[in-house]
């Protein structure tokens, strides 16, 4: 079958929109040598930090980088900015003001395009104002500052953004138990100090949920975990109800949900329609093709009025069931009286 057909190319860069009249200067990224600390008369007692070279390579930390990039990329799509590095395209403050107005849905009063390092800096320091004046009121610890983001930090960005992503519930799931170590550089006496330092940047799934609003499936588990089953047995009962006018049925819901065929049919049996087999691999072979699915599927549903689903598409791929279970449960309560 020919490939499913994909978005149109986006700009290469989110500046491709002003024309390509605004040039980013290039600022060294962190973790410039220590000595510059000394050379740029650093106060007595004055501290840095910067992420270790090796967790720069943690695979789970790349991944963590990977989700926040593709969730930013996909709330400012509509805005035809194109996020590929968090350190280098997050620096001065454009790209955060543009996704907390976004996710909150308030215009902040700052010039649209600073080139000056001072602008930037009052630019970053309106958002981070306005960020933590929403932030701090739910309990969260400010590890981010208009200095860090400015130069880069790209534990204060990580931070920052996985706060953002949790306080607004993004429907995304984060890595869970991802830790990096800093190096931390004081000055003392004219001379310099280093220590290593683990920040935690994500804890668990739950832990991460449960900072925000529980959706109705959590609540499900959290107060009738034995009733699991029964769950699976409904669910099973509500999906066949409708595959079987295609004469498909479901007998195991992690596995036979995993390639998102049988998602994307089901959502155009609840909306009464065809969805033309040219969107969807209706034999997928690939990972990728599979994800192409359930994220085609996730499409369908936020057309059909749901709230895009927490899960990742490459959960419920991963044969994740309680992603899985969590998907189709919000059919379930949207359509369960559907014939």
């Amino acid at each position: 079958m020919s490939a499913a057909p994909g978005r149109a190319k986006k700009d290469e860069s989110f500046l491709g929109r002003l024309g390509g009249t605004l040039v980013r200067k290039k600022k060294a990224r962190e973790g410039r040598p220590v000595s510059a600390f000394l050379s740029e008369g650093g106060v007595e007692n004055a501290e840095r930090t910067m992420l270790d070279p090796t967790s720069r390579d943690n695979p789970k930390f790349k991944e963590l980088q990977r989700v926040l990039i593709d969730w930013i990329n996909n709330e400012l799509e509509e805005e035809r900015i194109i996020v590929k590095d968090l350190e280098e395209d997050l620096y001065d403050g454009q790209v955060l003001q543009k996704l907390f107005e976004k996710l909150s849905g308030r215009k902040l009063n700052v010039a649209e395009v600073t080139q000056s390092e001072i602008g930037q800096k009052q630019k970053l320091q309106t958002v981070l104002e306005a960020v933590n004046e929403m932030l701090r009121p739910q309990g969260w610890s400010v590890e981010w500052g208009v200095d860090s983001i400015h130069s880069k930090s790209l534990v204060a960005i990580v931070y920052l953004l996985v706060a953002l992503a949790m306080h607004f519930q993004a429907p995304i799931r984060l890595p869970e138990h991802v830790s990096v170590q800093v190096v931390v550089v004081r000055k003392r006496e004219g001379m310099l100090q280093t220590s290593h330092v683990s920040k935690e940047l994500t804890t668990t799934t739950e832990m991460m949920i449960g900072r925000f609003e529980r959706d109705a499936f959590d609540t499900l588990l959290d107060h009738a975990p034995d009733k699991l089953n029964v769950v699976k047995t409904s669910l099973i009962t509500f999906v066949n109800k409708h595959l079987n006018k295609l004469n498909l049925e479901v007998t195991e819901l992690e596995s036979q949900f995993a390639d998102g065929v049988y998602l994307v049919l089901l959502m155009g049996l609840l909306e009464d329609y065809f969805v033309p087999l040219y969107n969807f691999y209706l034999t997928p072979e690939s990972f990728e093709q599979k994800v192409h699915n359930v994220a085609f599927a996730f499409e369908l549903m936020q057309d059909g009025g749901i709230k895009k689903p927490k899960a990742r598409p490459e959960d419920v791929v991963n044969l994740n069931l309680k992603s899985t279970l969590r998907v189709l449960y919000n059919l379930f309560t949207n359509y369960k009286n559907s014939e």
